[in-house]
């Protein structure tokens, strides 16, 4: 069999969440599972429990784990080095109701994070709003452990934290040890490969699979709160200077995001490094050694870092997130 590496597509893993919805049937071609409430797409992901499959070409059935470990080099180039699995966790997220207030550790405080398990830096891109949308990203000014804590005894802790009204294209930062959460929306993440989160608090609601409340983590959580993380607003895009149709949205050490609108003909992907393409709206085709493969909305493709760049051709219009990952000396940005 041909291994030589493509631009490889992921099929998605859905995640039961009391707090989903049914929305993500609309975005991803993949039926979702029996009438429960669906919160999360994992679409890329490189964990034990839930490893993403490839699902087109020569290396269709290939985990990204096993592409990490048979073909490191070729995937992964001048950033081999650096990790044994892929360093990034993306998922779409149909937040019908609020998510439970929560934080995550940062990198540093190991204590916090069970082995082989990192901390968690994440951000999103809203892509649909409805009458109930919010986001709760950071604290109120004047915020403590104290106060915090108190919040959470007295069952207020909305009053605590800073919220906004989210409208679809919103990109929103949350560094690791930013209280936050959000609901009435569907939003695409991206984030570090880890699955530490702790739960300050859950609305006093009931898990009906369970009939009981869900497990809270507040001493961990307020232990890794970051109490200077306050107001935290929608980022602002910055338009690329050659390239009006493309913006970064974000740019910090753990991953780079930029969103694309083009019609026609453009290049995506670098030289010796992976590249990420998330579909947002349209579909268009990647073209590699004279061959086409199609993304359209809700996929997710990657470039190996040996393809370098890539041309794509638009159906029309097409809307794509491009994700890398930054090099070593990467400067703390958002």
């Amino acid at each position: 069999m041909d291994k030589a590496l493509y631009p490889l597509k992921f099929e998605p893993i859905y995640q039961y969440r009391l707090w989903g919805g049914r929305k993500l049937a609309h975005l991803l071609s993949k039926p979702l599972p029996k009438e429960e409430p669906i919160g999360e797409a994992w679409i890329l992901s490189d964990r034990k429990d839930h490893a993403s499959k490839v699902t087109n070409g020569n290396l269709k059935g290939y985990t990204i784990t096993q592409l990490m470990k048979e073909f490191p080099k070729e995937l992964m180039g001048i950033l081999v080095d650096r990790f044994d699995y892929f360093p990034l966790l993306l998922k779409f997220l149909d937040c019908k109701e609020v998510l439970s207030v929560q934080v995550h550790p940062s990198d540093d405080q190991k204590s916090y994070i069970p082995k082989g398990d990192t901390g968690k830096t994440e951000a999103w891109v809203v892509l649909e709003t409805g009458n109930d949308s919010r986001i709760y990203a950071g604290l109120k000014e004047g915020t403590d452990q104290q106060n915090l804590r108190a919040a959470i005894q007295n069952n207020c802790v909305a009053d605590r934290l800073h919220s906004f009204v989210p409208k679809a294209g919103d990109a929103v930062f949350i560094h690791s040890g930013t209280v936050h959460t959000l609901g009435g929306t569907v939003v695409f993440e991206v984030q570090e490969n880890s699955d530490v989160t702790f739960r300050l608090y859950d609305w006093d609601r009931t898990d009906p699979k369970t009939g009981k409340p869900r497990d809270l983590q507040v001493d961990e959580a307020l232990a890794c709160i970051d109490f200077e993380q306050v107001n935290i607003g929608p980022a602002k895009p910055v338009v690329d200077a050659k390239q009006s149709n493309t913006e970064k949205l974000f740019d910090n050490e753990h991953f780079i995001l930029w969103r694309m609108k083009y019609k026609s003909l453009f290049k995506v992907g670098v030289n010796n490094e992976p590249t990420i393409l998330v579909g947002i709206e349209g579909t268009g085709n990647v073209v590699f050694n004279a061959k086409n493969h199609e993304i359209g909305k809700g996929d997710v493709m990657l470039l190996p870092a040996e393809l370098g760049e890539c041309e794509i051709q638009p159906d029309g219009q097409i809307t794509l997130l491009q994700i890398a990952i930054p090099g070593k000396d990467k400067s703390k940005k958002s």
